[in-house]
This record gives structure tokens, sequence and C-alpha cells, in this order.
């Protein structure tokens, strides 16, 4: 007998996360609150492969400080799917892979529009709009008319956020202040451990 059971709707929120900070909590929250889907799985991603590797902190720390941000929220995962995956991460794979384990869950992918920009040099991009929706968030100073008739892409009006990981990772290598821009338990524990002092 067939279930008429409606799928959790998931959105999966790619990063590297290097590290999480409120921009990335704020658009989350937006997206979930607004009932864009049911909940985020904040992905950490090992190694993006259109990104340098050098600066990323080891996957398994970058994992505990999202554990931290969200902690408090039932609507926020963190998870590490990726980890497991053979790598560089193509999020083609990782998607099919979640589809095919959480059968009852339908998954939808965030990026910011930014990352639509260059859509295109993903691996099997072409299957991933056919196949999966993809939630664009819009990014300070980039407006992206790629793929605009596309029913799969939705792009939705939640907040700016001029926040960067890159900011973060260079105000403490310059010993300037890191308060504000990340939740207060990422920032401890990234003092803590002297993270990104000499990245």
């Amino acid at each position: 007998m067939l279930s008429n059971k409606k799928k959790q709707q998931i959105g999966l929120f790619f990063g590297s996360f290097n590290p999480i900070h409120l921009g990335h909590l704020i658009i989350a929250n937006y997206i979930v609150e607004n009932d864009f889907v049911d909940k985020i799985w904040f992905v950490v991603s090992p190694h993006n492969p259109l990104k340098n590797s050098q600066e990323l902190l080891e996957e398994e720390h970058r994992l505990k400080l999202v554990k931290l941000a969200i902690r408090n929220n039932k609507k926020f995962s963190a998870c590490d799917v990726e980890f497991y995956l053979p790598k560089p991460s193509f999020t083609i794979n990782t998607l099919n892979y979640l589809k095919e384990k959480h059968k009852n869950n339908e998954f939808s992918i965030i990026i910011g529009e930014d990352n639509l920009e260059s859509f295109e040099k993903w691996k099997d991009y072409k299957d991933i709009i056919k196949d999966y929706r993809i939630i664009v968030y819009p990014r300070p100073k980039n407006i992206s008319n790629k793929f605009g008739k596309t029913t799969t892409i939705q792009r939705i009006n939640a907040p700016e956020i001029e926040i960067s990981s890159t900011l973060i990772r260079d105000n403490i290598r310059n010993k300037k202040s890191i308060q504000y821009l990340l939740p207060e338990s990422v920032r401890r524990e990234i003092e803590k451990n002297k993270y990104y002092c000499n990245s």
C-alpha cells in the first residue's frame, strides 16, 4: 500500500563554514521561518573543488563549530555526510546519496547568488537543475540573470549579509575583534584553540 505521507522538506546548506558566522545563520533562519523548507542541514564540505584548501581548518573542527552555532535550534542540523564520500566533494554525488538514503525527505540546495554565476562549472549541473529545487539567496553586489526562467531555481528575498568567513579569518590574523560576527560559543572555541592565527 502506498503511503500518502508528505515528504519532509530539507534544505541543504552546503559550505566550508570556515568558520560559520551570523550571516549563515540569519539566512538559514529566514529560509526555515518563511516555510521554504521544514529543516536545514548544514553540510560541512571537506574540500570544495572550486576553492583553495590551504586556509581550511580541519573538517572535524569546522563541524564542531557548526554544532556549537546551531545547538539551540531544533530546525537546524549539522551534516558530515561528505566526510565519508569520495573526495573532492561534488554536490550532485551528495544529493543522489542522500536522496537514496533518506527516501522520506525531499532535498533542496541553498546557494548564494554569487554561486549561480559559476553554477555551470559544477559537476552535472544540469542534473541538479532538473532533479532538485535550488533556493538562491541574494549576495551584496551580486545580481545574476542566469537561469532566469528555470522553474526549479527559486530566488528569495533574504537579508543581504556582508559578513564573510574571510573577514573573520583576516581579523583573527590581524588581532582584531571578531565579536558580534559569529555566535559567542563559536568565538570562544576559536579563541580557546587559537584557530586561524597562522593561516
